[in-house]
């Protein structure tokens, strides 16, 4: 079998996220609702970007991998580094990155 390669940045960031979760694309589609004889089929097509799962779907999917949806979307691989640490971050932890932001932004 061959495996296609993502096209989109959605598509590349799900596989990315769903491989480093360990979840085949079945029990993902299963897991975010889909009708359990399609849903590896959907999470394919997602993921070689044949189809755009409408916002709603990117919002569970990332519910059940645990990640922030903005991380799908961030075409900068830095960037999503830091989405997917943010996601990780309680609070407290987030407070110091948030002031630096915020003074950066303040000083443009």
């Amino acid at each position: 079998m061959v495996v296609k390669s993502p096209v989109t940045v959605f598509g590349r960031r799900l596989r990315e996220a769903r491989l480093r979760a360990a979840i085949a694309q079945d029990q993902l589609g299963i897991r975010i609702g889909l009708d359990e004889g399609t849903a590896s089929a959907r999470i394919s097509r997602y993921e070689t970007g044949t189809h755009a799962p409408p916002f709603g779907i990117a919002t569970k999917l990332a519910r059940v991998l645990e990640l922030p949806a903005a991380y799908f979307y961030c075409e900068d691989d830095e960037l999503a580094k830091l989405i997917l640490a943010w996601g990780k971050m309680s609070k407290s932890e987030r407070k110091p990155l948030k002031m630096l932001a915020e003074a950066t932004l303040a000083a443009a």
